[in-house]
């Protein structure tokens, strides 16, 4: 359970380190955590009472199900390796929030994201060997890029560079055939929302970030 109190802890901050991501682009790691946990700075949006309580819920709501995800992945990989696959999880649900409020996936996070997966597959903790490792990152840049020239002609942004990015850090985690699955499931995702939702466009990392969470219980 201690997992799980870790990841609900975890998830109350992510709201708010994506809103103080709304207000900056940080240029560094260290510049970054100096602009999130500076003291004395309000929060965007959230000084009205009505706003306060809303932002105040989604916190609430965001370290639930960090919790929960944070306590399946225990149950699902076990204690050995554990810090790694947390890292995978709230990175990823992270970089969900930050997509979802601006359409922006930082370097800040899918690179290191990226780093981490080449590290843990080769010190073994990771899901694949290293080999598939370095193979999925490279599948996860050139295909969004190879679909991209492809749809260039009907969509100029159909692939965001964060979203490139992301795919070869998840595919430096899960090897080629999850990634495969990952972008499948991710645009069967993205299509439904915008049909229920009745819109043209919307932010594709939070899709990308499901199915990668779902397609990682899965497969390994």
């Amino acid at each position: 359970m201690i997992c799980a109190f870790y990841g609900f802890i975890f998830g109350l901050f992510i709201p708010y380190i994506a809103r103080r991501f709304a207000k900056f682009m940080p240029a560094t790691a260290a510049y970054a955590l100096c602009q999130i946990f500076v003291p004395g700075k309000k929060t965007k949006g959230i000084s009205k009472q009505k706003e306060y309580k809303s932002f105040m819920w989604r916190s609430f709501m965001s370290g639930l199900l960090t919790g929960l995800l944070s306590y399946l992945f225990y149950l699902h990989f076990g204690a050995q390796g554990l810090a790694w696959y947390m890292a995978y999880l709230w990175i990823l649900l992270l970089l969900a929030e930050i997509d979802w409020r601006m359409f922006l996936l930082p370097d800040i996070l899918t690179v290191p994201l990226l780093i981490l997966g080449f590290a843990a597959s080769a010190l073994g903790w990771g899901f694949v060997i290293v080999q598939d490792s370095a193979l999925g990152a490279m599948v996860g840049y050139f295909l969004p890029v190879l679909v991209s020239l492809l749809l260039v002609w009907r969509d100029k942004n159909a692939f965001g560079g964060g979203d490139i990015k992301l795919l070869a850090a998840i595919g430096a985690w899960l090897g080629v055939l999850p990634l495969l699955y990952v972008v499948a499931m991710s645009s069967i995702l993205l299509l439904m929302y915008s049909i229920l939702k009745r819109r043209r466009s919307a932010a594709y990392g939070p899709a990308i970030v499901m199915a990668a969470i779902i397609v990682a219980l899965w497969f390994f």
